[in-house]
């Protein structure tokens, strides 16, 4: 897997000059071309970039699957996330790519801060589309994370750093207003969420001990875990994990209630390997054991 490692090196690959500032640029799609290289067939940048494109026009791999991008998104990869660019379909349009280095984070508060947007894990297909106002509001912040870059001194990293906060929180707020706004989409998700769940602890069969993860069901729905837990938490109140679980323990009642299997019977037949694991986790939720939940029914 090939690693593109700097933003200079990543300046090259897209025919600019050096970058103004070593660990952090604002790149004019409009400026750029890409090398034929066979870099773009599988690589990894070892940096963050936020991407706002409007009218780019191109097929992306991202993780396992393919999609087609046609509108102005806005999209964000953390480092080390693996990539495929097919040169063949690609049309850059016009837009901006933010990309700062992780060691421009050293010693701020952001470099512990930003595991907590979620949606740099966030699949291509789950990308942030903007309203013109909105796009707004990010350009003119780009635009003055690009102008500081011109000024190294003590005061850069700080200043544009508060920029980049800054266009992340925007950020969360134009994701949470996409999931308010896109009912019937999102309805259409949570529906499916919730038949998929209903379908794996419905299910009468004995099989392999297989916990439902929050991984698999967001397979299953072709999402990434974290935009499904964060669909979940803006109209629900809970994230996968929690509802999975409510859901477990809703079948483990019913079962120690209604049945005569064994604790280690039930705990098999909803996906654990051992019973202390399910015994554990119901007390956790409940205050009960397993046996405690099923005494108060004799």
């Amino acid at each position: 897997m090939n690693a593109i490692r700097s933003v200079s090196e990543f300046h090259r690959f897209l025919s600019l000059p050096e970058p103004r500032h070593p660990l952090v640029s604002v790149i004019n799609l409009d400026e750029t071309v890409f090398l034929e290289d066979d870099v773009w067939k599988g690589f990894v940048n070892r940096f963050y970039c936020v991407a706002l494109k409007r009218e780019a026009r191109g097929k992306v791999r991202y993780g396992q699957q393919h999609y087609d991008y046609d509108k102005g998104v806005l999209s964000f990869t953390a480092p080390n996330q693996v990539q495929y660019l097919d040169l063949n379909n690609v049309e850059c349009g016009s837009g901006y790519l933010l990309v700062f280095h992780p060691d421009f984070l050293l010693a701020h508060p952001l470099a512990n801060n930003i595991n907590r947007y979620n949606f740099f894990s966030y699949a291509v297909n789950e990308a942030l589309h903007l309203s013109a106002e909105e796009e707004d509001d990010l350009i003119t912040i780009l635009n003055k994370i690009d102008k500081e870059c011109l000024h190294i001194d003590k005061y850069t990293q700080e200043i544009i750093l508060s920029q980049i906060e800054l266009l992340l929180n925007y950020s969360n707020r134009f994701y949470e207003r996409q999931f308010i706004t896109r009912k019937n989409h999102n309805h259409h998700l949570l529906a499916k969420f919730e038949r998929l769940v209903d379908e794996y602890f419905d299910s009468s069969t004995i099989r392999q001990p297989e916990l439902l993860t929050v991984q698999r069901i967001a397979e299953l729905m072709n999402l990434s875990p974290n935009y499904l837990s964060d669909l979940l938490r803006m109209h629900t109140g809970q994230n996968t994990q929690q509802h999975i679980h409510e859901r477990l323990i809703e079948k483990a009642k019913e079962k120690l209630s209604t049945t005569n299997l064994s604790i280690s019977e039930i705990a098999y037949t909803l996906g654990f390997e051992h019973a202390q694991s399910f015994s554990t986790l119901f007390k956790k939720k409940t205050s009960l054991s397993p046996l405690e939940f099923r005494q108060t029914f004799n």
